[in-house]
C-alpha cells in the first residue's frame, strides 16, 4: 500500500466561506488557550500539559470533535518537535501564539466528510462545491480544508492506494546539470531553459507591496491590499509549479535513468544566488522527479557534485574554471564544449556501474543530500 495526496479547489458559498473562516478563528483561539495553559503549567509545575488536559480545553467549544482532537495532536507535536531540536542543540523557537492569518487549515482525520461527485459534504458546513479535475483512486483516509493567503479554499485528500507495477521504460540514460542561466543541461545535448518566473511577476509584486505598506494597519483597505499581493505571489508560484511538473513528467517518461548532483540547495541559498535558486526551484524539481520516476519506470540517481564542472569528461584531468568561464577547454586532450554539458557527462559517468555511487551489484544509491533537502526545504 502507498499513500498519495490529492489537492482540489473548493468553491464555498458566501455563507459557507464565512462559517469556515469562523471555525479557523475558533481553532486559533483554542490554540492560543492551550499554549497559555501549557506555559503556565510549566512555570508552576515544571511539566507540560497532558493530552487529556488539552482535550478538556477544546471539548464543546464549537469545533467538530475530530477537528478539535487533531488540533490537540498538532499542538503536542509542535512541543515535542521543539524539545527534540533543543536536545540536538538546534536553534529553534517555542510554539507561539497564532493570528487568524497563521491558522490556515481544518483537518478531518477520520470522519465528518463524504465525497460524492463534484460535491463534498463536510460537517458542519454542508455540501461544498468541488472542482474534481481528476479521479480519486483508492481509499480516502483524511481530509484537510486549507485556506491560502489569497483567500482561496482547497480540499486535500490523503488516499491509500494499492502499489502498482512500474511501467517499463526503454529510454536512454542521461545526466542532468542544474543551473541558473538554463534550468538544466542534459548530457544528450538537450537544454531546458530557465523561465525566470520571478522576473515576469516582480514588477507587479513590488507595486502591490508598496501599496500595502501605505495602508493603515488593521484597516479593511490594508486587508484588501494584502489579499491582492497574496494572489500575485500565488500566481507566480502556480506558474513555476506548472512548469516544473510538466518538465519533470516529460523527463521521467522519456529516460530510463536520470543522474543528478546531490546538491544542498539550502546551504547554497545562504551563500550565493539565493533569489535565483529559489526562483528556479531546484529542490522542488528534484522532489517531483523522484516521486514521478517510481511510476514511470525511471530511476533517479544522485552523485557527488564535487568537481563535476572542473573535471574533463573525456580524459578526467582537472581544468580550473571560474563562474564566468562558460566553456570547457581541456589542454590535455583538446576537448572543447559548454561547461554545463561537460558537467552533465561527468554526472552520468559517476552514476554508471563500477563507480563509488553504485554498489557491487550495480544498484544505484538513490538517497542523497538533495533528496532529503527536497522534503525539508520547500
Amino acid at each position: 500500500m502507498m499513500i498519495r495526496a490529492y489537492r482540489f479547489r473548493l468553491y464555498p458559498s458566501q455563507a459557507q466561506n464565512k462559517e469556515m473562516t469562523r471555525h479557523l478563528w475558533l481553532s486559533k483561539e483554542l490554540w492560543n488557550r492551550m499554549l497559555e495553559y501549557s506555559k503556565n503549567k510549566y512555570k508552576s509545575e515544571r511539566k507540560f500539559a497532558s493530552k487529556k488536559e488539552l482535550r478538556e480545553i477544546v471539548k464543546r467549544q464549537g469545533l467538530y470533535s475530530q477537528v478539535a482532537q487533531e488540533l490537540v495532536d498538532r499542538f503536542l507535536e509542535s512541543i515535542l518537535r521543539f524539545l527534540k531540536l533543543r536536545r540536538q542543540r538546534v536553534r529553534c523557537g517555542f510554539p507561539r501564539f497564532k493570528s487568524l492569518q497563521r491558522m490556515k487549515s481544518l483537518c478531518y482525520p477520520q470522519t465528518g466528510f463524504k465525497l460524492s461527485g463534484s460535491k463534498l459534504k463536510v460537517t458542519p458546513f454542508g455540501e461544498v462545491k468541488l472542482k474534481l479535475h481528476r479521479i480519486l483512486t483508492g481509499r480516502i483516509k483524511t481530509l484537510v480544508l486549507k485556506r491560502e493567503s489569497s483567500g482561496r479554499w482547497f480540499a486535500i485528500f490523503t488516499v491509500e492506494e494499492e502499489e502498482q507495477e512500474p511501467s517499463i521504460n526503454q529510454g536512454s540514460e542521461v545526466g542532468i546539470d542544474l543551473g541558473l542561466m538554463n534550468l538544466a543541461i542534459i548530457s544528450d545535448g538537450s537544454v531546458i531553459p530557465n523561465p525566470r518566473h520571478l522576473k515576469k511577476h516582480e514588477s507587479k509584486i513590488a507595486n502591490l507591496g508598496r501599496r500595502l505598506s501605505r495602508k493603515k494597519k488593521n484597516s479593511q483597505n490594508r486587508n484588501k491590499a494584502r489579499v491582492k499581493l497574496a494572489r500575485a505571489y500565488e500566481k507566480q508560484s502556480n506558474s513555476r509549479n506548472d512548469f516544473l511538473h510538466k518538465t519533470s513528467s516529460f523527463l521521467a517518461n522519456k529516460y530510463s535513468l536520470i543522474a543528478m548532483e546531490g546538491l544542498s540547495p539550502r546551504e547554497m541559498i545562504q551563500n550565493h544566488f539565493g533569489k535565483q535558486i529559489n526562483d528556479a526551484g531546484w529542490a522542488s524539481f528534484a522532489s517531483m522527479l523522484c516521486y514521478k520516476a517510481e511510476s514511470a519506470g525511471c530511476r533517479v540517481v544522485f552523485v557527488d557534485p564535487k568537481g563535476t564542472s572542473q573535471e574533463c569528461s573525456r580524459c578526467g584531468e582537472i581544468v580550473k574554471k571560474g563562474l564566468r568561464d562558460r566553456s570547457h577547454q581541456c589542454p590535455h586532450c583538446g576537448l572543447t564544449m559548454d561547461r554545463d554539458l561537460n558537467a552533465a557527462h561527468n554526472i552520468l559517468k559517476r552514476a554508471t556501474a563500477g563507480h563509488a555511487e553504485r554498489d557491487a551489484c550495480g544498484v544505484a544509491t538513490e538517497v542523497s543530500t538533495m533528496k532529503q533537502e527536497a522534503h525539508t526545504y520547500l
